[in-house]
């Protein structure tokens, strides 16, 4: 029998980007009217989607140039607003499909983070995910009084820290504390409830969690470290893995080392699924499917690409020179305690040749990352599950996909839905029913 892969919607950028004027989004509603998202949740449950996934940045993206002038006129990574009280909502009107959220280490706290996800648990009747980031965006660390990023390691100490304290607080009540006995008045057992007492390089947190334990214990965590320190991360805290969409041969070399990096904690790799980042553009025929995909070229100017590439990488890419090598420049990223495998490590990985650059040559590339374009698979829903299926085994038939940045909504995940399903399930690669009632039991399944 064929191991079944999982598919997850990511919500991140349906609004922005230059996205939602695309023909094939909402006419008459733009974000955040509620409507939008009780329409995709209905689409995801009816098409047996894990979970609908929600990134998030606390900062607007303001390193181009040094202003936020242009993420502000066109759109970019702007605005964005806490999705908690949207899921809380949404959990009503649905009954299978899980959501996944987005708080940052380097900057929450975690007690206030393990309530807020125990409380949602509850309220989604155990479909909560915990998405947890190490922020290296410069207008987010402004926004929290620093005034430069914290360094790249030392987010992930403190990532690391932060999750081992949620973790704690949410083991902190037993499952069975609570005894709402009437006839005696007895409301829990204190022999169960235990203070945790951690004081750490990062956080000083008594605890317990004055919480009734919530129906998963703990949602099910998600990270994205794409970095050796990343990948070292993710297998110290991670349930399930969401990672970038690179070639092939990379996200096996992905695997391989968080294999190696999950068998060093004394996990079980065929436990912890990876959902590989994909953008799709499915249709009828492979011309319409191209045809509508080249539309994301033109889906935002110039100054709009400069304001998305800085602000996610958190270098200003208006100071380029004229000539240089992707190499070094990478390494000046770095150096600055920005991402070191964002855009610019990415095009290093396609071109090894070590040559240089021109700065127009450059923005020709960056404008198909901005996008998304360079990402972006489309076919029709056969073609599209060949591509599927061949990277899902390539990298060991753990997971799934992470259908994110979709070109159009709702059209896009219409066609996911209407299209690629029935076609995966018809390989035997697919669900047709939900198999668990919680996101971990479906995930799992």
């Amino acid at each position: 029998m064929k191991t079944k892969m999982h598919l997850a919607f990511d919500l991140s950028w349906t609004h922005l980007e230059g996205r939602w004027r695309l023909p094939g989004s909402w006419g008459g509603r733009v974000y955040p009217d509620l409507s939008i998202y009780r329409e995709i949740a209905s689409i995801a449950e009816r098409g047996l989607i894990d979970m609908l996934f929600f990134g998030d940045s606390p900062g607007m993206p303001d390193t181009w140039r040094g202003s936020a002038e242009e993420s502000i006129r066109w759109g970019i990574g702007f605005p964005r607003h806490d999705v908690s009280p949207f899921l809380a909502i949404l959990a009503q009107e649905t009954k299978h499909v899980g959501f996944g959220l987005t708080y940052s280490s380097t900057y929450m706290h975690p007690f206030y983070v393990a309530r807020l996800l125990n409380s949602l648990d509850h309220v989604t009747n155990g479909r909560m995910a915990f998405n947890v980031v190490a922020s290296s965006s410069r207008g987010a660390a402004a926004n929290f009084g620093f005034d430069e990023l914290m360094e790249h390691n030392s987010r992930y100490d403190r990532m690391e820290e932060f999750i081992d304290v949620c973790k704690r607080l949410w083991d902190s009540v037993a499952p069975d504390a609570f005894v709402w006995d009437r006839e005696t008045g007895l409301v829990c057992d204190p022999a169960k409830v235990h203070e945790i007492n951690h004081s750490g390089a990062f956080f000083k947190v008594k605890g317990p969690l004055a919480c009734v334990p919530s129906p998963q214990q703990h949602p099910v965590l998600l990270q994205a470290g794409g970095s050796p320190r990343g990948i070292k991360a993710s297998a110290h805290i991670a349930d399930h893995v969401f990672a970038a969409g690179k070639p092939q041969k990379l996200k096996v070399k992905h695997r391989q080392e968080l294999d190696a990096e999950l068998t060093a904690y004394g996990r079980d790799p065929a436990k912890v699924g990876v959902l590989w980042e994909v953008i799709v553009v499915v249709d009828e025929t492979e011309a319409e499917a191209k045809r509508r995909s080249s539309q994301l070229l033109n889906a935002i100017p110039f100054e709009g690409v400069g304001a998305f590439i800085s602000g996610s990488t958190g270098y200003d890419f208006s100071k380029l020179p004229k000539r240089f090598k992707l190499a070094d420049l990478n390494a000046e990223i770095i150096a600055t305690n920005a991402s070191p495998v964002a855009l610019v490590h990415r095009m290093a990985l396609a071109d090894d040749s070590g040559s240089e650059m021109t700065r127009e040559e450059f923005f020709e590339k960056a404008i198909k990352i901005a996008t998304g374009y360079d990402k972006t698979i489309a076919g029709t829903a056969a073609q599209v599950a060949d591509w599927m299926e061949e990277e899902f085994e390539a990298t060991g038939s753990r997971g799934g996909f992470m259908i994110e940045h979709p070109m159009t909504t709702p059209r896009d995940f219409l066609n996911v839905v209407d299209y690629l399903v029935p076609e995966l399930q018809r390989r035997g690669r697919y669900r047709t029913a939900y198999p668990g009632k919680t996101l971990r039991e479906n995930l799992a399944a």
